[in-house]
């Protein structure tokens, strides 16, 4: 049940007539979401709104959902793959059921099992659960927060909405600025917590649940956390055994659909891993997207997408983005992205996303590979570091070093398109702290200091954002520096990338589900010891040995590791996209604002460097500025500790 929710709980009683026409217009935001039908229900303080994308049983799932008793209502976007397994558990508890819903299942779930249902569930969900008879509200997002929910509380009760654009067009919330996570946006291109770019608007954090009765919040609290318990009994095999059986397994339960499935398929380990294993579930062809570009090999790995289509006898259909269509799309995108985040490759996944979305309803990614299994070239830099520095000072902070200098000197070749990066990191801070030289490694922000102005940078508290990052970096069972900077990444890049995953998928209506985003796997790869999971500083080590039979060879021995480039410093070159970056980041609009010097963009703009992250960074957030935000000035800003909700709505420990 892909779709978008909205609403209002803990209102006034009264007007709530009100409440509906303001909830509609909440939902008008969000069409996108869901062009199938629209529901609301009101009753008493509550207030719930519903899009629907309808993907399983299409006739009886339509929402907001009433239980039988009138008790009872749920609005909920995303789907329980699982619904069959608890189906039956509950049939066999003599609950009886009206539709072929997972929509009824997790209703019915939260009945009787309440927030103990949530450890039952393998999906991806936001939702919203209202008891009408005792008062009472529950609200939960998915472990991973591949659904989205945020909340506002206004004097009005507790506004709830998929998009924050649809938060935003209720009467008291408006789009101000919370320079708190401005920082971290400036910082990481992301943001590190429930907080976002707009004073007073939260998310419901991934893997989290609030609950309260009448206007009052409760609890909120995490149901599920990654965890790192190392399991040293069991040898690489077991893993890889178990692995497979999950892999599987996951694949199997995110194809039940109502509607046509399609696979992403860019030509890289994780979406052709998804590809075969969907295919060895589908009784005829399946269906995959890629995108490429005409501008150079080095922006076309279709060839390798195309081995994997032949192997797998799928039906491959693919889409070459052009400068016009990037000039025409960017604004759009970041106004359905609602913040500014991720790189260019935000572009060519929504054209291929617009390509599936004429085929089927709904697709299949390999998105959270890198993040579980250790995929980025980063890891391995910040490896090579620590065997260096564990080689020449003889120090050994992890106990034992997860590589050895011996061992990783193989896999370096990987490193060599990362020349750039490899110069900063080695400039200054050599063998320092490892949570200083992670920090190092993911810090953006120098590419766009040297753009903002003296107030902006002023603003900046370096030492609250790295004190933030550090809270995330050391959890207290990471002990491996593999395992912190994978957990960073999990906690943080991860949600961002699936926010894009979410909205560019959404803004053509098309569900993308995440296969390897299952709780069991990600419980079962943190508990491999680190030594096994990125053995001699081989990315992915632990996946690639397990699924060497599945993945055709030429994809698994892969070392051009792409991540969908985007040929903008060529664009650049020429005058469409070079009008069209000048004119948005010279406009008045954006001189007024105060937050980046107009000589140093100009500067930046007739300069024969390529395209890069500076001009990219400051491009998505005046674009941003534009659709939210127009008309602030950044001059004289001070830096806020905290600018959200009341203290009762902070997420507990």
């Amino acid at each position: 049940m892909m779709c978008g929710i909205a609403g209002i709980l803990s209102g006034d009683v009264g007007n709530i007539e009100r409440r509906e026409s303001i909830t509609r217009q909440m939902l008008s935001k969000i069409v996108h979401r869901g062009p199938d039908g629209e529901g609301v229900f009101s009753r008493g303080r509550y207030t719930l709104g519903h899009r629907r994308l309808a993907i399983i049983d299409l006739e009886g799932g339509a929402q907001p959902m009433q239980s039988a008793c009138g008790r009872y209502v749920l609005s909920f976007n995303g789907e329980i793959y699982n619904y069959r397994e608890l189906r039956r558990r509950l049939i066999n508890r003599g609950v009886a059921f009206r539709t072929q819903s997972d929509t009824e299942v997790l209703l019915q779930m939260l009945i009787h099992e309440g927030e103990e249902a949530l450890h039952a569930l393998n999906g991806m969900f936001a939702f919203v659960f209202a008891d009408l008879q005792e008062d009472r509200w529950f609200l939960a997002r998915d472990p991973f927060g591949v659904k989205p929910l945020y909340f506002s509380q206004t004097k009005q009760g507790l506004v709830f909405a998929s998009e924050i654009k649809a938060l935003l067009a209720h009467p008291s919330i408006a789009g101000e600025l919370n320079w708190s996570t401005m920082q971290q946006y400036l910082t990481f291109q992301f943001g590190l917590d429930e907080e976002t770019l707009f004073r007073g608007i939260q998310k419901v954090a991934p893997g989290s649940f609030m609950k309260g009765h009448g206007d009052r919040c409760e609890r909120m609290a995490r149901y599920w956390e990654p965890t790192y318990r190392i399991d040293a009994d069991h040898t690489e095999d077991y893993f890889k055994n178990d692995l497979r059986q999950l892999l599987d397994d996951s694949v199997r339960l995110q194809l039940r659909s109502d509607v046509p499935v399609g696979t992403y398929l860019s030509g890289g380990l994780d979406s052709s891993l998804v590809t075969m294993l969907a295919a060895g579930h589908s009784s005829g062809p399946i269906k995959t997207f890629n995108g490429k570009f005409d501008e150079g090999p080095e922006y076309d790995e279709s060839h390798y997408a195309r081995i994997v289509s032949d192997a797998s006898n799928s039906e491959m259909f693919s889409v070459t983005p052009t400068a016009e269509d990037f000039i025409e799309d960017l604004p759009k995108l970041i106004y359905a992205l609602d913040e500014p985040m991720g790189g260019p490759g935000l572009f060519p996944q929504y054209r291929v996303s617009k390509l599936a979305a004429r085929q089927v309803k709904v697709m299949l990614g390999g998105q959270g590979g890198d993040e579980m299994f250790g995929g980025y070239a980063r890891y391995l830099l910040g490896y090579l570091e620590q065997a260096l520095k564990g080689a020449i000072m003889q120090t050994s902070e992890e106990g034992q070093h997860v590589v050895t200098l011996a061992s990783i000197i193989p896999n370096l070749p990987l490193l060599d398109q990362y020349r750039p990066l490899m110069q900063r990191f080695w400039k200054n801070g050599l063998f320092g702290e490892m949570d200083q030289r992670y920090f190092q490694l993911v810090d953006r922000s120098q590419q766009l200091e040297t753009l903002l102005t003296d107030d902006a940078l002023a603003a900046i508290n370096r030492e609250e954002v790295f004190g933030q990052f550090q809270s995330i970096f050391h959890r207290p069972d990471t002990r491996s520096y593999l395992n912190k900077m994978m957990h960073f990444d999990l906690k943080t890049l991860l949600p961002a990338l699936l926010q894009i995953e979410d909205r560019v998928s959404m803004a053509v209506s098309l569900e993308s589900r995440v296969p390897l985003l299952d709780c069991r796997i990600v419980d079962l790869v943190n508990s491999i010891p680190p030594q096994m999971k990125f053995h001699g500083g081989k990315t992915k080590h632990i996946l690639k040995e397990t699924v060497c039979d599945i993945v055709p060879k030429p994809v698994l021995q892969r070392k051009d590791k792409m991540g969908f480039p985007v040929p903008l410093h060529k664009w650049f070159r020429q005058a469409p996209v070079r009008d069209f970056v000048r004119d948005v980041l010279m406009g008045s609009a954006c001189r007024q604002r105060g937050l980046f010097r107009p000589e140093a963009i100009e500067t930046l703009l007739d300069s024969e460097q390529p395209f890069g992250r500076q001009l990219w960074g400051a491009l998505c957030l005046e674009l941003w500025h534009q659709q939210f935000l127009d008309g602030m000035s950044y001059s004289g800003i001070e830096p806020t500790k905290h600018t959200g909700p009341p203290p009762t709505l902070r997420l507990a420990s």
